[in-house]
């Protein structure tokens, strides 16, 4: 199967000449069962960019619905992620992904978080690096890393991470983590781009959802574009699915744009990455 309806989804091309689709569909949250279904009617509404997560325990439904689709692999961008319990054994965590996704090769394995507590990340960022060369992961990166967790990888890091994967949405921008990743050349991944859902009922996003005839969360995703995210929504209504796609062809005025940037408000709403040390296993 393939679809021409993905081909307004920009791509990115990322620090090591790799490129991105800019939209794509995540699976946080969404349950092991409904995982293959869920990503079969993304790739079936266009979606070639999917994100998931060791941590999800959804990797092996995601591989499911990758070889039900037909559609060839290289057509694919996939992400997963290393559990934070398993920064210290980082090559047997990739190798048990790809084996979940019954994949080669994956386009984008990150560390998950930087749990600073655990003093690991460095090491993890090593292995991340020998996977790198050794060709099985076409990009590495990070998620969740603020400015001096990025300040320490890179004191000793020989490959700059490609992407930096955030949370990040109109009320909590991360600024200054967004502006740092980006002076070395590291792509910002938005996650929680709707900010779950509560960022949908501002008047700055429904009033220009009201004027262009179109959804709030199509506003926010627009906006995620034109500010250069890459973003990954995440749903499992077949509807919703394909409309966040649509929002790839919504283009906002300056002024809207503006409008939803002055939302930032600084209001996290998932856990601090300076403290978070849950194990994810």
């Amino acid at each position: 199967m393939s679809n021409s309806r993905n081909s307004s989804v920009p791509r990115l091309v990322l620090n090591n000449s790799v490129t991105i689709p800019q939209l794509g569909f995540g699976v946080f949250q969404v349950p092991p069962a409904e995982t293959q279904k869920a990503v079969e009617a993304a790739l079936e509404a266009g979606y070639r960019h999917i994100d998931t997560a060791a941590a999800y325990r959804n990797e092996s439904g995601v591989g499911a619905a990758i070889r039900a689709s037909g559609i060839a692999r290289e057509e694919l961008f996939i992400t997963t992620k290393l559990r934070n319990g398993e920064q210290g054994q980082a090559a047997a965590a990739f190798d048990n992904s790809r084996r979940e996704l019954g994949l080669d090769v994956i386009d984008l394995y990150l560390i998950h978080w930087p749990v600073p507590s655990q003093g690991l990340f460095v090491d993890a960022w090593k292995a991340l690096e020998k996977i790198h060369s050794d060709g099985g992961a076409r990009a590495i990166g990070v998620s969740n890393f603020l400015t001096d967790h990025l300040r320490t990888l890179l004191d000793s890091a020989e490959v700059v991470p490609a992407v930096n994967q955030i949370e990040l949405h109109p009320t909590f921008q991360q600024t200054e983590v967004a502006a740092k990743s980006r002076s070395h050349g590291i792509a910002v991944e938005a996650y929680s781009p709707l900010g779950q859902g509560s960022d949908l009922n501002e008047p700055a996003v429904t009033e220009v959802a009201a004027k262009r005839g179109v959804t709030p969360g199509q506003v926010v995703l627009a906006w995620h574009l034109a500010s250069g995210n890459i973003v990954i929504p995440k749903s499992v209504h077949p509807e919703r699915i394909r409309q966040n796609l649509e929002a790839a062809s919504l283009q906002l005025t300056s002024s809207e744009l503006a409008a939803i940037s002055a939302l930032d408000g600084g209001a996290r709403i998932g856990a601090d990455p300076a403290v978070a040390s849950f194990s994810q296993m």
